[in-house]
């Protein structure tokens, strides 16, 4: 087992020294997980056991009305030109960005063969004509671990789709990590079909949810920023599930040189968001590659002592199973025997068997001897079709006794005690030295 994994492990030197230290955990976590032979996808699947590998990213999703910022967001962030951007309805479908080995853009199907997981999605029709993926090389901020999911702009009235919006981006919110919802002070901020998605996405993952007020700079005075804003929070507070304390709702815009602004710019704070639920992403890996480790040693102990009790169970059937078969071979031929010994001439027992072996054969047999007699002959059928029938029975139980219950071949307890002594000293002590690596990023040598 060792072995494979050490060689899939070095794989790709070059790559693999130009990745950051969270990028490198991150995938080495999830090879932990997807490797053919060794992973504990496939160690989880022979044990009954559904594991989930690990993402490579984490994906956030930004949602909101038309020209809210989205797509010039996600230019920002990575710093090159991959979103179109524009006062017109430019992002008609979602488009996946990500980063990879050159600059790539996917179709639909190629985008559902990058992320097999959203396969679902195909179940809604027209979406997958309607989704793209841009692959840049970027290494800006921290996009090596995120996956941006830009969505259609959304606007009331009779704006009609090609598929189902809303459903579509209430499933895509299932697997976000985090859901921007930029509101737009000069658009349509309070566009009701975008803040009934927020309502309904609210409900399942409060905690997933950030809001900006976006083009903050465009707002006109820091009065009017303040009066679109309370218009946005008494709008987001006329709703049930919205209405909470400590509502924050940062300004953010685009910095631009050219267009210098009093507005407070809160932009970064997007960033380390991000980079915090990366983090947060990280030690929820890893902590649950450590669960999933315990999970599989705690399926093979248990299998083990299923089958240490079933051979225990076989092992006292069989023992009953063969003395009550014993029995009933043992009980007619005692009683055939006795009826030799009692009808056969005292002369021919001596002379077959010797008279000290006779006589001591006539004293132990002297109680049947004495049984027999006194039931008479009248009832001696009777009694030998009784001991019949209970040989019969005893035999027949017996049968039933010998049934056992499955137990484990040597070769297949053996791969057990394998799988389980990879996952306890291969996978945690990568697990552990994983997350000393992590640590290091920002506690001192001699804190660890």
């Amino acid at each position: 087992m060792s072995g494979k994994t050490k060689q899939r492990s070095a794989a790709n030197p070059a790559e693999k020294a130009t990745l950051g230290v969270n990028e490198k955990i991150l995938r080495e976590c999830h090879n932990l997980y997807t490797d053919e032979e060794n992973g504990l996808v496939s160690i989880g699947q022979s044990l009954g056991l559904s594991l989930l590998a690990p993402r490579k990213k984490i994906n956030v999703m930004l949602m909101g009305n038309h020209s809210a910022g989205k797509s010039s967001f996600i230019n920002w962030y990575v710093e090159e030109h991959v979103q179109r951007t524009g006062v017109a309805i430019e992002t008609q479908g979602f488009s996946f960005i990500t980063s990879g080995r050159k600059r790539e853009s996917l179709t639909g199907n190629a985008t559902m063969h990058l992320y097999p997981h959203f396969k679902p999605l195909l179940e809604i029709d027209g979406v997958v004509e309607y989704m793209t993926t841009e692959i840049s090389t970027s290494k800006q901020k921290k996009f090596s671990l995120v996956t941006f999911i830009d969505t259609p702009g959304l606007v009331d009235g009779d704006m009609k789709y090609p598929f189902n919006v809303n459903q579509s981006i209430l499933w895509l919110g299932e697997l976000c990590d985090l859901i921007f919802v930029f509101f737009d002070p000069i658009g349509q901020a309070l566009c009701k079909r975008t803040l009934n998605i927020v309502e309904k996405l609210n409900e399942a993952h409060p905690e997933r949810i950030r809001f900006y007020l976006s083009k903050a700079d465009d707002a006109g005075t820091e009065s009017d920023r303040q009066r679109v804003m309370m218009q946005i929070v008494q709008e987001l507070c006329k709703r049930p599930g919205l209405n909470k304390t400590g509502f924050d709702m940062p300004t953010i815009y685009i910095p631009n040189p050219n267009k210098p602004s009093r507005c407070a710019n809160q932009i970064d704070e997007v960033c380390k968001d991000v980079e915090k639920t990366i983090n947060q992403t990280i030690q929820n890996t890893l902590n649950q590659l450590e669960k999933d480790c315990d999970q599989i040693s705690s399926l093979v102990n248990e299998a083990l002592k299923a089958d240490d009790i079933a051979k225990a169970h076989n092992f006292k059937s069989k023992t009953k199973g063969l003395l009550l078969s014993l029995f009933g071979f043992l009980l007619p031929i005692a009683l055939v025997f006795q009826l030799m010994v009692a009808s056969a001439p005292a002369e021919v027992m001596d002379k077959f068997v010797g008279v000290e072996m006779a006589d001591a054969i006539r004293l132990y047999m002297a109680p049947i001897t004495a049984f027999w007699e006194s039931i008479g002959d009248d009832n001696q059928l009777a009694v030998l079709t009784f001991v019949l029938v209970v040989s019969g029975c005893c035999l027949l139980v017996s049968r039933f006794l010998n049934v056992c219950k499955p137990t484990l071949q040597k070769k297949s307890k053996k791969t057990l005690i394998e799988k389980k002594e990879y996952v306890n000293t291969h996978v945690k002590a990568q697990k552990q030295k994983l997350y000393t690596e992590y640590l290091q990023q920002s506690v001192s040598d001699h804190d660890m």
